[in-house]
């Protein structure tokens, strides 16, 4: 399998892990999106994490909804993932291009500017669980950090990364969750503070060839790592024209009269994967 995650737990289950690699994933969103290399990097990263997330959640059928809005130029982004770890998501301004940041890097947290992230779970319950918490940098990796010890009481701590090659397809792409358990020791919490401040980025240590597998026996193999699980992932979108059709059969009569008025078939694409659906005015009727 070319993009996958790790699932992994360490110090006897006081912390649990996961790393991915999502090169694959990336470039199919950018080719999809014709995303800037800035857009790219952010869908890039907010997916990956939406596929660790997803990955997290345990029924068949739950789903995964990260949302990002901003007032910077890229206005925001969308991701879901199912639990096997299947994503999709899109950017609001895809074409956008700015500035490099003060390391001479893409700057994402500039692009999507202050904002909230809202991660909206569908477990099958009643209700789906959201919780919304501002954006601290707009870089998203630190902005799941703070959701995560806010919104889910779990001292995390996330990296991602997109790496692009100079003809702007996708270089790297990957990234990391490490999360302590409630009953972690405070020495144990300290010297994992201390390893992580050795890493230089994600996309580095992808560069060097190392693996989702590597990054977590560099980060946890002083602590008893115990690697449980490699799960693919991929982007994937379940779009097809039939649920097209509920959506539009969920309009008022008035609009879609409209539509038949106007005598011409219409199209409609898909956010997601930019598939387009065209309906006939026959169609439309039916439709009525």
């Amino acid at each position: 399998m070319s993009d996958y995650i790790i699932r992994a737990t360490a110090a006897d289950s006081m912390i649990r892990a996961f790393a991915a690699t999502t090169k694959e994933m990336t470039e199919t969103a950018r080719a999809l999106h014709d995303t800037s290399p800035v857009a790219t990097a952010a869908l890039g990263r907010l997916m990956t994490a939406g596929a660790m997330m997803g990955s997290m959640m345990k029924g068949e059928k739950d789903l995964l909804t990260l949302q990002i809005k901003g007032d910077g130029p890229l206005g925001g982004l969308v991701v879901t993932a199912d639990s096997a770890a299947n994503v999709k998501g899109y950017v609001y301004h895809p074409e956008i291009v700015n500035e490099p940041n003060y390391l001479g890097k893409l700057d994402v947290g500039g692009a999507i500017g202050y904002g909230t992230l809202q991660v909206i779970k569908d477990l099958g319950l009643k209700e789906p669980y959201v919780g919304t918490t501002d954006l601290i940098t707009g870089e998203i990796a630190e902005d799941l950090t703070y959701y995560f010890a806010t919104s889910e009481q779990v001292p995390s701590s996330v990296g991602l990364g997109v790496l692009m090659n100079r003809n702007n397809t996708v270089c790297q792409s990957g990234g990391f969750i490490i999360q302590m358990m409630p009953f972690v020791e405070e020495s144990l919490v300290t010297a994992l503070e201390e390893k992580l401040t050795k890493i230089t980025s994600v996309t580095q240590m992808l560069d060097e060839g190392m693996t989702p597998e590597d990054i977590l026996t560099f980060l946890l193999g002083d602590f008893g790592l115990e690697i449980n699980e490699k799960i693919p992932t991929k982007f994937y979108c379940n779009c097809t024209k039939q649920r097209v059709e509920k959506a539009l059969a969920a309009l008022p009569k008035k609009d879609i009269g409209e539509m038949i008025d106007d005598g011409k078939p219409i199209e409609v694409k898909c956010h997601f994967c930019n598939k387009s659906y065209e309906f006939s005015i026959n169609e439309l009727n039916n439709l009525l």
